[in-house]
């Protein structure tokens, strides 16, 4: 039975009473005993925070791309051009990389329920202050969003090492794919809500803004309520104190030398890359694909009825949830018998993404339809790596460094991708217009060759994923090794959930 010291919640500890015939050692850590005998309320809690999360998770991204929903509304409100625009989301992203490692750290070192709450809060706060900014002030505009991507940050970044503590193997796994399958969702509906939302309040695009705090300060007390702090997943009390004052530059050492990390992260930055590009700009080149095609008359009155950016906002729904969905199985069923399973699933999805998106770039002025369904199969195929990345750092990375992973990951691939695909892609559009007249096809030709980039970047990104399939087992073992007491050498101390494991 487990120590009194043992820092497990009192319903496991109760539950754990009848299991008392395991030899368990102090210190044993809960990563290794993969919690066989958690109480039904425990249980309960873990999948109730679960929720909660992903309920966070999808709020967060329907409030983003409600940004991208009702652009032109914004451009016209504070008169910017495209390049200017994609800054928005530019300055918010900056924002968001330099908090993401100062939350890794605290997520590691503090409180992971009140620092995650706190960074809602802080969402929350800056985006209702978003929707009460007035016409002309664009400077504030942007920095406010700028706060905006920090409370987001501190929320992204410690939210996945939460679902981590309470779950292990398969059941992380279908945990962490609740959790981003989300995603898609959430940046579909934005994309619906906030043009419906504006349409409402009879043109008042501020009031996009004002939906989603509400529903957060809800689940913000939800937290609160339901989550509690678990223990670290560490191997004794003496090395627990050595982590917790250890140097964060030591971890973030060895997470550079980490070659499935590094390697993942990069492959991520690609994705990320793409879809921050799509996502801003993918339904203004619907417009611009449409008008071409004389199916609508050319927009002459600022801000357009952009019913485009619905149709956008359904096609991320559909393909997200079934690209999440698909990736997790996918992956599932052929680890069984390859173990580089998960980078070789998102290798070949990106590298097979990449003719889909030049598909939709080329058919853009023949047909709308087959445009929109050459977007649905890339944007599924982009999909299909959400949850599998994650899953991949936390597999090679020790359990005590997860929140500074997840941050240094989510630091670099946001800085390197969608920090700055909106603005490039913006700049290139502008630039190829600059010195000719304005017409319908020189915005869909400037828009249509500045997007191509994302094609490029797929197979780049694909490559990444392929080179992380030589090093994963390597990587993976060393983690678990790390992970190991360094009394565990006897057998007899393995639960039977280890053995069946080690037998195998």
């Amino acid at each position: 039975m487990a120590s009194p010291q043992d820092p497990l919640l009192k319903e496991e500890e109760e539950a754990m009473e009848d299991h008392s015939d395991m030899d368990i050692e102090k210190g044993d850590i809960p990563e290794r005993q993969n919690l066989p005998s958690l109480s039904v309320m425990s249980t309960a809690r873990s999948i109730i925070t679960v929720v909660i999360l992903a309920f966070v998770n999808l709020l967060i991204y329907a409030n983003r791309s409600s940004v991208a929903g009702v652009l032109p509304y914004i451009q016209k409100a504070y008169d910017t051009n495209a390049s200017l625009s994609g800054l928005l989301n530019t300055l918010f992203i900056g924002s968001y990389v330099l908090v993401a490692p100062i939350a890794g750290y605290l997520g590691d070192q503090c409180n992971k329920k009140y620092t995650v709450c706190t960074g809602v809060i802080v969402w929350l706060s800056m985006t209702l202050t978003l929707s009460f900014i007035p016409d002309g002030y664009f400077l504030l505009f942007l920095l406010t969003s700028g706060l905006v991507g920090a409370g987001e940050a501190t929320f992204c970044t410690i939210a996945p090492s939460i679902i981590a503590d309470l779950f292990t193997s398969d059941q992380r796994t279908r945990m962490l794919n609740v959790f981003y399958s989300v995603i898609p969702l959430g940046c579909g509906l934005g994309y619906i809500i906030g043009p419906k939302v504006t349409d409402a309040a009879r043109g008042d695009w501020h009031w996009a803004f004002r939906v989603t705090p509400g529903l957060g300060l809800i689940a913000v007390a939800l937290m609160i309520l339901v989550t509690k702090e678990l223990p670290r997943t560490t191997t004794n009390e003496k090395n627990n104190k050595s982590q917790k004052f250890a140097k964060w530059a030591t971890d973030l050492k060895k997470l550079f030398k980490n070659r499935s990390f590094m390697l993942t992260t990069m492959g991520s930055t690609a994705v990320s890359f793409i879809v921050g590009a799509i996502g801003v700009w993918g339904p203004s080149y619907l417009t611009h694909a449409r008008t071409l095609l004389q199916e609508k008359d050319p927009c002459r009155a600022e801000p357009c009825d952009y019913h485009d950016i619905l149709i956008f906002g359904v096609v991320t729904v559909v393909s997200g949830i079934l690209g999440v969905v698909a990736g997790t199985e996918i992956s599932k069923r052929y680890r069984k018998s390859n173990p580089r399973a998960d980078p070789l699933v998102c290798g070949c999805a990106m590298m097979l993404s990449a003719p889909f998106l030049l598909l939709a770039l080329t058919f853009g002025n023949i047909s709308l339809v087959a445009t929109n369904i050459f977007i649905f199969i890339g944007e599924t195929l982009l999909s299909v790596n959400f949850t599998l990345i994650s899953d991949i750092i936390l597999k090679v990375v020790t359990p005590w460094r997860r929140s500074s992973a997840l941050a240094v990951q989510m630091t670099i691939y946001h800085l390197l991708g969608d920090a700055g695909s909106p603005y490039l892609i913006g700049l290139i559009s502008d630039t190829y217009e600059r010195g000719y007249a304005k017409s319908p096809l020189l915005k869909y030709r400037s828009l249509e060759y500045a997007l191509m980039t994302c094609t490029i970047m797929a197979v780049i990104g694909g490559a990444f994923f392929m080179a992380t399939a030589l090093y994963i087992e390597r990587d993976e073992k060393e983690a678990e090794m790390e992970s190991e007491p360094p009394s565990s050498s006897s057998s007899s101390s393995l639960l039977p959930a280890d053995e069946d494991r080690a037998s195998d």
